[in-house]
């Protein structure tokens, strides 16, 4: 590929674990353990990209952002920390980062964000036919969804995408768009959830230079980049109601205007959108526009939980044990018995993604043989609650009772979805599919220490 970057972060792990990562993909690597030091890489190499931690211990990642700018201002920085901070974000960005990632890392999630910015091609996709096994399964509910998917893909109507996170709707997205008449034109997947409510116009429809401080220059948004072809807009729930409001006009006159600009910019993409939650309920509530729910839901097609798809659970469990030994180089043959029976009972709250990640830990820990339930998280080795039976008396508590296993099942989950989320409260939010003012108010009354 012949593109150098430059990796800056005080955590040796981090650092090694980008190099690697970014090496196997081809890439020339440079390291730096300090913001000046970083600063004189850049001052010496010729830089493509850097990948900069917030926090270093000499000076701090937007004073490394700012001096990048008149060392070497055709590097493209993306910044890295694990304070989600919202005010930190716009200001990194304002001031010419492309883009804003927290840790943990996910490598094909940074790989990804290189490659769109250094314009390299993605490897090639896997073959429709490995596709379809990897999210369809064989249940009769989700066969109907594909269907649907075909049925719809050769037009040009809007698609409302709803299921619950982890279920797999940005693959239903791809598979209309590879069935479609647009199919040769990009496909361009957003998640509104993840963009910075002051910046989701920029992003989205771009901005001209000296829109505000820090826009140096003209940015195109992503509607201009997916001209042609399909735009994704997963959680599109998430995006401001000043934003809901160019994007329907984006829609019905198919054309946008660049934030502090005043010229109409023809645009001609495909919508496609996500969400999962109610977004007829957010309409009701005043947080969606109705007018907008209309334009996005021409069609709409529910993908279902894989607590609903019980004979696809252990043709994903088995998928993703070849996927794991190959990444973790191990020879784990299969599961045991009673491990197959804990996958079928347990409700996996984060579907497919949630059973791949139990899968591939498992296959880490059993190196060999078959995976045993002591391989399995706890949380999985659980029976589930037997309701005990009550006589007339012990009915009068019934309502407490209730009440407390409710809380104590609650609790639970919420500690469960915020250990995931490496207790980063945004991050949990969207893994329990409710808004961070509501995760805040529940730790609050269920007296969580997070």
């Amino acid at each position: 590929m012949g593109k150098n970057i430059l990796v800056i972060d005080d955590d040796l792990y981090i650092n090694n674990l980008l190099e690697k990562l970014l090496q196997k993909e081809g890439y020339h690597t440079f390291s730096a353990t300090k913001g000046r030091m970083g600063l004189e890489i850049l001052k010496d190499e010729n830089i493509d990209l850097a990948l900069c931690d917030i926090r270093l211990p000499d000076i701090n990642g937007v004073e490394v952002l700012k001096s990048s700018r008149k060392i070497s201002p055709d590097t493209k920085m993306i910044m890295i920390t694990a304070y989600a901070e919202i005010r930190t974000a716009v200001e990194t960005i304002k001031l010419g980062a492309v883009e804003y990632v927290t840790k943990p890392i996910y490598p094909e999630e940074i790989l990804q964000l290189i490659k769109s910015h250094l314009k390299v091609r993605p490897k090639k996709e896997p073959r429709d036919n490995d596709r379809q096994k990897f999210i369809a399964g064989e249940s009769q509910v989700m066969r109907k969804v594909i269907e649907q998917s075909g049925l719809v893909a050769p037009t040009d109507m809007s698609v409302l995408i709803q299921g619950e996170t982890g279920s797999g709707k940005e693959y239903i997205a791809r598979l209309i768009h590879r069935k479609s008449l647009r199919k040769d034109k990009k496909f361009v997947a957003i998640d509104c959830g993840a963009i910075p409510k002051e910046l989701a116009a920029s992003e989205l429809f771009g901005h001209v230079k000296g829109a505000f401080t820090g826009a140096i220059s003209n940015k195109s948004g992503y509607f201009e980049e997916a001209n042609g072809g399909t735009i994704f807009l997963d959680e599109i729930g998430n995006l401001s109601y000043e934003t809901q409001v160019k994007l329907l006009r984006a829609i019905q006159l198919k054309v946008i205007s660049k934030v502090g600009g005043i010229k109409d910019i023809p645009v001609d993409v495909r919508i496609l959108s996500a969400s999962n939650t109610d977004l007829m309920q957010a309409v009701e509530d005043g947080h969606f526009r109705e007018d907008l729910y209309h334009r996005i839901n021409e069609f709409k097609l529910t993908v279902p939980p894989l607590r609903e798809r019980e004979n696809d659970i252990i043709i994903f469990a088995e998928h993703f044990l070849d996927e794991a030994n190959r990444e973790l180089n191990r020879d784990v043959r299969g599961f045991d018995h009673d491990v197959i029976n804990a996958f079928l009972k347990y409700h996996w709250y984060g579907n497919l993604r949630e059973i791949r990640n139990v899968v591939k830990r498992s296959v880490l820990i059993a190196g060999e043989g078959n995976v045993s339930l002591d391989c399995l998280p706890e949380e999985l080795k659980m029976e589930p609650a037997r309701v005990p039976h009550m006589d007339e008396t012990e009915a009068d508590d019934l309502g407490s009772q209730l009440k407390d296993a409710a809380h104590n099942a609650e609790r639970r989950v919420i500690m469960k979805a915020l250990q995931e989320a490496n207790f980063n409260k945004t991050r949990a939010a969207r893994i329990l599919n409710i808004d961070r003012k509501t995760l805040y108010n529940k730790i609050k009354v269920l007296g969580i220490d997070s």
